[in-house]
């Protein structure tokens, strides 16, 4: 494992973040350890989390690292384990949304090799795909390489690692239709091992993962062979519809509550009247009520507070109580 000598750097501020002192210490311990595997350029200092989210709404994380190779998660995530610093792994951050003062610990983002997509050579209808690849990304290389299957995903503003640990899906699909095996590693950054797409245990926005805690590195999917021009076909009518029905214009986590039982979020929210409601520079969109966009400057507090409202009147009005299908980081209903 290459160690990296580095300038002593600065030390851990926790703007907007209220740190105590011991916290503040075992941040700046953690991040010097961390250095020596990581480069500079990409252990970031106080980071505002606006910039990794679709949301496009956060305060600073305390440290925002991004790893690139495996060997270097793995010394991450082993200093991690031993100082016992607050940390979390996070995709394209489209799914998130991240607390007004922040985040107190370390946000860690993958790069690099796992922003690779490579096909079987033994079996052209397989590909491998790193963590951090986009879903727009894919589905273009496999629509290029005439693979179909994953139409269903193009238009899904989120990493493939965040994907498969939520089994994200869309328009009758879902990762879980096509993922076939996972390389994943332990939190404490040992345990390297490969999980077939069955022991994921996925279900209706959920996988294994989020139980156990395991890090998603590689997805390795199934495809079938279709011609790149009907599979370009299938993508740009499912764009129409995307682009038709929701507020893609607006900076958003995507649906922001789960599916309930019996229903769908969208509908009992515009039953109950709250299309278009509103608290500073958050709303409930106009155009597809399962959204809360951000139609300039909201706060997290803001986006709360359209949340609370919304859960409120709908129980009130159905019985029914929505459960956010958005992250919620350092902050709460």
């Amino acid at each position: 494992m290459t160690m990296r000598l580095t300038a002593h750097a600065r030390p851990i501020q926790g703007k907007g973040i209220c740190l105590s002192r011991n916290m503040q210490q075992n941040i700046s311990e953690t991040i010097t350890k961390i250095r020596a595997y990581v480069p500079d350029d990409r252990v970031l200092i106080d980071e505002p989390m606006s910039r990794h989210t679709s949301f496009r709404i956060g305060g600073p994380a305390a440290a925002f690292i991004t790893v690139c190779d495996e060997e270097e998660l793995s010394a991450v995530m082993k200093i991690i384990t031993e100082t016992g610093a607050e940390h979390m792994m996070i995709g394209n951050g489209s799914n998130l949304l991240v607390s007004d003062e922040g985040y107190p610990g370390i946000m860690i983002k993958l790069g690099g090799d796992f922003e690779s997509i490579v096909r079987d050579p033994d079996d052209l209808l397989r590909v491998r795909v790193g963590a951090a690849m986009l879903m727009s990304r894919t589905s273009a290389f496999l629509t290029e390489n005439g693979l179909s299957g994953f139409e269903f995903a193009s238009g899904i503003p989120g990493s493939i690692g965040g994907a498969v640990f939520m089994n994200a899906g869309a328009y009758g699909g879902e990762i879980k239709d096509v993922v076939r095996s996972v390389r994943v590693m332990d939190a404490d950054g040992t345990n390297l091992r490969t999980v077939s797409g069955e022991d994921m245990q996925f279900s209706y926005r959920h996988s294994i993962a989020e139980d156990e805690g395991i890090l998603i590195l590689f997805a390795d999917m199934e495809l079938k062979e279709d011609s790149p021009e009907a599979i370009a076909a299938r993508v740009a009518e499912l764009q129409f519809k995307r682009n038709s029905k929701q507020p893609v214009n607006y900076p958003s986590a995507g649906s922001t509550f789960k599916r309930p039982v019996g229903g769908y979020a969208a509908a009992l929210i515009e039953q109950s009247g709250l299309k278009g409601f509103s608290v500073g520079g958050a709303q409930v969109s106009e155009k597809h009520s399962g959204f809360v966009i951000n139609t300039g400057g909201a706060s997290c507090e803001d986006v709360l507070a359209v949340m609370r409202h919304v859960r409120k009147t709908v129980m009130e009005d159905s019985g029914i109580l929505l459960e956010p299908e958005v992250r919620l980081i350092n902050c709460s209903l």
